[in-house]
């Protein structure tokens, strides 16, 4: 579905617009009050997704912050250590909302490949022991949107598990990641105690996350939900575009190609500012000396992007860009001073 007003939005994959299959399930989206947990299409959603992930339980909140924040605050009491990687989207993109929606300290650990080491953590809690400050959880994000959209390694994932902390697995593109490794999101998500994923990047739903996890944690993330000012109440109007982005999951290789031909022209025009073989999935992020200067030159050619740093612009491929597109792109890359 090409932008109508001409360009070729390539600054996130959340500029997806609903489907007409979702407008329609929009319009005829069976409702009820969700305060009282009685939305039907709400709550179908969750029991889909729940099982999609291997849960006993989901909740559907607005965004993919909020359920990483309402995560943080069921996982993590007040006065204990939480991991996660340094450039995580919790550490780095939610504007330091870990300071002000929960009492725990967020010790960072390299994350330069998108993963974080599991010997770290295990250290760290064998030092707790030893009045080191007491760990609670540990948070991990695959695919992992600043290292570039890379796909943990499942086996990684399992080791984060086994260092016995819980762990908050932030899949905002969690079915990326599955449908990159030829693998699927109850397998990826086995490790953790709760996992969120989102239905309105790639997807195309206009609006939503899901968290999932035990019953009795899921139980406290819909408190803390209303705490945090997202319980909705006729929601099923949303839930109904969630229902269809489910069935759109296959659709996310078509996303990666494209961004791989992104990748590949970036590398030719500057080489070094890209490695084709470290875009996993539909995330592209490419070195230059003024990401801004570039930005413009491409947003000339009708082309948007963002800098993603001080030293790279970010490209991401998503379900409202073609073919024809990516050839725009592709030429306004090659064409860039």
């Amino acid at each position: 579905m090409p932008d109508p007003r001409g360009r070729v939005d390539l600054r996130s994959d959340t500029v997806t617009r609903p489907t007409p299959e979702m407008r329609r399930a929009m319009a005829e989206a069976e409702v009820g009050d969700d305060g009282f947990g009685d939305d039907p299409t709400v709550n179908r959603l969750q029991a889909d997704f729940a099982e999609l992930v291997g849960k006993e339980a989901a909740l559907f909140v607005p965004s993919g912050t909020m359920a990483n924040q309402i995560a943080l605050r069921v996982l993590g009491p007040a006065g204990s250590i939480v991991f996660a990687g340094r450039q995580q989207h919790l550490v780095v993109r939610e504007l330091a909302a870990a300071g002000v929606n929960a009492g725990v300290q967020v010790v960072t650990l390299d994350d330069e490949d998108g993963t974080v080491d599991p010997a770290a953590i295990t250290t760290w809690v064998a030092d707790a022991q030893v009045g080191w400050a007491r760990p609670s959880a540990v948070f991990v994000e695959d695919t992992h949107g600043e290292a570039g959209g890379r796909v943990w390694p499942i086996e990684r994932l399992e080791a984060v598990g086994a260092t016995g902390l819980p762990v908050h697995l932030d899949g905002a593109r969690l079915w990326n990641a599955a449908v990159a490794s030829g693998t699927n999101v109850a397998a990826r998500a086995a490790s953790s105690t709760t996992v969120t994923c989102c239905v309105s990047k790639g997807l195309g739903a206009p609006a939503g996350s899901l968290l999932a996890g035990p019953t009795d944690v899921i139980a406290q993330a819909r408190a803390e939900r209303k705490r945090l000012g997202g319980m909705m109440r006729q929601v099923g109007v949303l839930a109904a575009a969630g229902l269809v982005a489910l069935r759109r999951v296959d659709r996310l290789a078509e996303d990666h190609e494209r961004a791989q031909r992104l990748a590949e022209a970036a590398a030719g025009r500057w080489p070094g500012s890209v490695e084709p073989a470290d875009v996993h999935t539909n995330i592209v992020r490419i070195a230059h000396p003024e990401p801004t200067a570039l930005v413009a030159h491409l947003a000339g050619a009708g082309v948007l992007a963002v800098p993603a740093s001080a030293s790279m612009i970010r490209l991401v491929t998503h379900a409202d860009v073609d073919d024809a597109d990516v050839d725009r792109a592709v030429r306004a890359l090659e064409a860039a001073p």
